[in-house]
This record gives structure tokens, C-alpha cells and sequence, in this order.
């Protein structure tokens, strides 16, 4: 089980650091989280833009914490990783929305 989450962590991580000007962690690298992934967009525009389009593609619940915003995606056991491979891609294409 640790393998496939580190496997789920690694996936969303690395969409985040391999778009740094669309994606950021406000996490340092060694503090990281494998069950909760929190990453910010460039404007809380884009943040409701994101959510509601993700919704639309049956991914709920990305939302972050209200008194901070953001992103969170909990990606505990019970979360396959064929659902952190969809949101990923989702994530790619939606950077390229620029």
C-alpha cells in the first residue's frame, strides 16, 4: 500500500513541479504530504475554474481548506490510482489552457 501511494504522491507532484509557472506547492519538497496534495494556481479565478471544471469530469471534493484556498487533493488508500492517473491528465491539459 505505501508503494502505490508514494506511486499516486509521486504522479500529482510531479505535474505540479513540471509546470512551476501555472502550478506551485506551498509545501516544501521534504515536507510533503502523500495523502494530502495542496498546490495553488496563479489566481483564485483559475482556482474556481479548475474546481468547476473538474466537477464537470466527475471529480469532486478539490476544494481547499476555506480559510486558505487552494487545492487539496486527499489521495488516501481508498483512492485508486487509475483516479490520480485521470487527474493528472486533467491537470496537464488544463495548464495548457493558458
Amino acid at each position: 500500500m505505501e508503494a502505490i501511494n508514494r506511486k499516486k504522491a509521486a504522479r500529482l507532484y510531479g505535474v505540479i513541479d513540471g509546470n512551476p509557472e501555472y502550478f506551485r506547492s506551498p509545501v516544501e519538497r521534504e515536507s510533503r504530504s502523500m495523502m494530502n496534495v495542496v498546490f495553488r494556481l496563479p489566481a483564485p479565478e483559475l482556482e474556481e475554474r479548475f474546481i468547476a471544471e473538474a466537477k464537470k469530469q466527475g471529480m469532486i471534493g478539490l476544494k481547499g481548506h476555506r480559510s486558505v484556498g487552494g487545492i487539496r487533493v486527499s489521495i488516501y488508500n481508498a483512492v485508486p490510482y487509475d483516479w490520480v492517473e485521470t487527474l493528472a491528465v486533467f491537470m496537464e491539459a488544463f495548464a495548457q489552457t493558458k
